[in-house]
């Protein structure tokens, strides 16, 4: 079965709302146009395997944590189930949604858009027919409505609007509640928080002003609305369906000036206080505020970076500190009040604070451009991108989590690699420099740099970590360095044009390079070998067991030759499988498009057999190397806020001065003019919304061979073989089910037994059988294994130390196959190389983690020792009776 979407690292926050799970230990953050939910608690990252047409730009969390509402930009919703990680419902607004918030008995669910609020009825645990449905839509402010909060018993919500009011609305009919809009600001209502237990409200301005408002009825205190006549009433809905096309449930109508007659007896809303935020700055607009009930604490997000904690209702000042330089988007508090998040759309951050500490929980972002090039390390716990912002970040693939950023380079990195040791990390960049970090100390040990400054394009290091090599694009050669000295060995002169792409061979010296010259070069030390003429050559990549070597041209072609005889052994075109997609301001079709289209980045899978190619294109392509056939196209986004993703031209944006494309309203949009100028206090008014283009910049395959990676605009995904439950049986007979296989293991029989469990290939099977062996018998079961399963239990051990604690047990297992077998597996190394890699990676991983807290062991204990021996020496010398027993006491407590 193909590798499934498994992850999404190197973005961690794009824009919209972050919402704390109910536990408080998870937070969820809209990337795109998908969610990736934030293990906080075990330090770890996913991604949910699903996705929207569309940015996300809110979400709406049930109480009970079990469901998410997420709304894109145009208003298309997804109900989704956090427990199953699928869609249980799609849903259309119509029109792009403001907010949404459930209510605290999870029963109701309001939805602000335009002017308007509307309640619905949340899905229940009833199988029902739509789970949307419309209860009330709410009239009052004159503008677009901002925020929602309700009160904790779901009687109240209120709304802000951009109309500087803020609206206090029932969820049902309240006879002394009437609804009109409370005023007091001078500028756009950013957020509107109820009190605990109470209609005392508070509501926060974009001028950075607070106003606290008493009500001087308790909740109790609302009265329901007498019962009316049901016929009239049903009569009343039907004439309203008649007249309308689709039910809009019912019609609640606010009042902005309420006469006095109409106010008497009535729910009374009196401003109490007024605060102002001490502001820095013409610039220092507040942006997003989250309140905490329980614990009165009122945090606030400014656009200048700075945040504040106050203390309501006395508003305290706690702290006042700066986490960035951009518009803080997005803030959240958890269920115990400890942490706070934090998410800037400007850098793609995302943070959480736990602010009595005054310590980060997580402190995460990802490139603020687009990300170029990635690479694997040795044993695939690892992931290296560079970006076009110059930063160089390594993440592991485990918990999809950035534990260092280099940003050492001035301009942008155009290429990363490992060394074969894995602790060494090379990148080349446009400033001019090859730099080589450390993963041990976390510096920047070495700087290569040519004798003429160039623009690096492309890097390879040779399989023994020794021989760097850079190609320049604009003084056409490549530089030779060593690693140890950091010295210049050589300038391979030669090439015509840039160069394009570097590859060593992993079994020889030998450098292969490409150019937009038309020609691939084979570099040995002393000579090298030009091969055929191509079209522009754009990237090449050698086969793991070196004996093969691939090239994509301009011309869309993938070749594939047999390099040590010059001779061509196949050839791929793939323009066809591209599917380059329409931009907005092109004129001609998506078709017409993909004809000057190519692949700019290839891999070979880790036995060689399959290649992955991608592009310019939201397409990566796996073939087949032998048969030259396409295997499977997979589709990198389904996002279309991204550019170059139309198939067809959208004649509803199309006007009769041209695209609607090339209007572009405003200066910037909500954010604001995001660019100013020196010495301009506004801004630049020539600043205009980017649409970013789908491409595809590298494609990576694991060494371990369970997966590949790729970096696109969207992020860097991952795909992975180990996403679900697969059935996948070998040489299975009728007499092979798990009663017989329980039967053969109660006789004793264990080779037998483990035999039959891997023919049923079901893992939690193969596992029971494979624990029930005796320790001291493992070394008789592994002499007896047929050579067939040596290579599948080598591979059930790999997966099995990532979740196992029995750690003596299966190292016992893979000492002895090893011991035993090595020499037969050694004559398929090439095929057997992902297995024994991803068995490395498992053991390493629980060797970095065993060692350290052996270490950690190791020093307490000699800590307590010397302690131990420090009070012995001192109670010793005083030599009294009462002191020695003393001593004893001591002494017994300390063993």
């Amino acid at each position: 079965l193909p590798p499934q979407f498994s992850g999404l690292l190197g973005t961690v926050y794009r824009r919209g709302n972050l919402s704390f799970t109910r536990d408080g230990n998870s937070l969820l953050s809209p990337v795109g146009n998908r969610i990736s939910l934030f293990d906080l608690k075990n330090n770890k990252c996913e991604t949910l395997p699903l996705a929207t047409r569309l940015n996300i730009v809110c979400v709406g969390l049930s109480p009970d944590g079990n469901l998410a509402i997420l709304i894109d930009e145009e208003g298309a919703a997804l109900l989704v189930s956090l427990i199953g990680k699928c869609v249980i419902h799609q849903f259309y607004f119509h029109k792009p949604v403001h907010s949404v918030s459930f209510s605290p008995d999870g029963k109701k669910f309001v939805v602000t858009k335009d002017n308007l609020a509307y309640l619905y009825h949340a899905p229940g645990k009833k199988r029902e027919f739509n789970a949307f449905v419309l209860d009330k839509t709410y009239y009052g402010p004159y503008d677009e409505t901002t925020c929602i909060d309700w009160t904790d018993d779901s009687k109240c919500f209120a709304v802000g609007s951009k109309d500087m009011s803020t609206w206090v609305f029932g969820a049902e009919r309240w006879e002394n509640l009437i609804y009109y809009s409370l005023g007091g600001h001078k500028d756009v209502i950013v957020a509107c928080f109820f009190e605990e237990n109470s209609l005392d409200l508070y509501t926060i301005s974009q001028d950075a002003a607070l106003c606290v408002w008493q009500c001087d009825t308790e909740l109790d205190g609302l009265k329901p609305m007498p019962p009316k006549d049901a016929a009239k009433e049903k009569k009343a809905a039907e004439d309203d369906e008649e007249l309308l096309e689709e039910p809009k449930g019912e019609e609640i109508h606010g009042k902005a000036d309420p006469s006095e007659h109409e106010t008497r007896n009535k729910v009374k809303y009196s401003r109490v206080a007024k605060y102002f935020f001490n502001k820095e700055g013409d610039f220092n607009t507040l942006t997003t505020a989250a309140y905490h009930k329980k614990t009165h604490l009122l945090v606030t997000g400014f656009a200048s970076g700075v945040f504040h904690l106050h203390e309501l209702p006395d508003f305290n000042l706690i702290h006042s500190l700066s986490i960035s330089d951009q518009r803080i988007a997005s803030i959240s508090i958890n269920c115990t009040g400890d942490w706070i998040a934090f998410g800037c759309s400007g850098l793609g951050q995302l943070l959480v604070w736990e602010w009595q500490s005054e310590s980060y929980v997580l402190k995460q972002q990802g490139h603020f451009n687009s990300m170029v090039s990635l690479a694997y390390s040795p044993d695939g716990q690892y992931i290296v991108t560079g970006g076009e912002d110059g930063k160089v970040k390594v993440w592991n693939t485990s918990s999809s989590f950035c534990f260092v950023t280099f940003t050492e380079h001035n301009s942008g990195v155009t290429a990363v690699t490992f060394t074969s040791t894995g602790y060494v990390v090379l990148s080349a960049s446009l400033d001019g420099t090859v730099r080589a970090f450390d993963l041990h100390r976390y510096r920047n040990f070495r700087t290569f740099t040519s004798p003429r400054p160039s623009q690096f394009s492309c890097l390879a290091v040779d399989s023994s970590g020794e021989i760097v090599a850079a190609g320049s694009q604009d003084s056409f050669e490549i530089f030779i360095w060593s690693m140890q000295s950091g010295r210049l060995l050589d300038v391979l002169a030669g090439h015509e044009g840039p160069i394009s792409s570097l590859s060593f061979n992993p079994m020889k010296c030998v450098l292969a390079s490409a150019s937009w010259d038309k020609t691939v070069k084979l570099w040995d030390i002393k000579a090298f070998l030009t091969v055929t003429k191509f079209f522009a050559v754009l990237v090449v990549a050698f086969r793991p067991d070196g004996k093969e070597l691939a090239v994509a041209a301009l011309n869309g072609q993938i070749t594939f030759w047999d390099h040590e005889n010059a001779v061509q052994t196949g050839s791929i075109e793939g323009r066809h499988d591209l599917q380059m997609g329409r931009k907005e301001l092109d004129k001609i079709t998506a078709k017409q498009s993909a004809k000057g289209k190519s692949f700019t980045t290839l891999c070979y899978s880790a036995d060689g057999q399959s290649i992955l190619a991608g592009g310019l294109s939201k397409f990566v392509c796996i073939y087949n190397v032998k048969e030259q056939i396409l295997m499977k196209k997979f589709e990198i986004s389904c996002n279309y806020s991204l550019d170059a993703m139309e198939e067809y031209l959208d004649r509803r944006k199309m006007t009769e001065f041209g695209s609607m494309a090339l209007i572009d309203e405003g200066g910037g949009g909500d954010e604001g003019v995001a660019i100013p100028l020196p010495g301009v206090k506004r801004g630049d008014m020539s600043y205009r919304h980017f649409k970013p283009e789908i491409r595809v910049t590298c494609v990576r395959f694991c060494p371990t061979g369970r997966n590949w990676a790729a970096t696109t605009t969207e992020g860097l995904l991952l795909y992975s073989l180990d996403s679900g439950l697969i059935f996948d049986p070998f040489e299975l007979d009728i007499d092979v089910t798990p009663s017989n296989i329980r039967k053969t293991l109660s006789q004793k029989e264990y080779t037998m037994a483990i035999v039959m469990a891997f023919k049923l290939n079901e893992k939690k099977l193969i596992q029971e059988v494979i624990e029930a062996v005796p320790s001291n018998e493992v070394d008789v079961v592994c002499s007896s294994l047929p050579d067939l399963y040596v290579e599948k239990i080598l591979e059930f051990l790999a997966s099995a130390f990532e979740t196992s604690c029995h750690l003596e047990f299966y190292l016992i297992w893979a000492h002895k196959l090893l011991m035993l077998h090595g020499q037969k597996l050694k004559t398929r190394s090439v095929k057997l190389l992902p297995v024994i890699q991803f068995l490395q990676k498992s053991i390493q991983r629980h060797f970095e983690d065993v060692s350290k807290l052996c270490e950690w062991n190791i020093y307490n204990i000699k800590y307590a020792l010397a302690i131990s021996q420090q009070r012995g020496m001192k109670r010793s010398a005083e030599e009294t009776p009462g002191d020695e027993e003393e001593l004893d006491s001591d002494s017994d407590y300390l063993m």
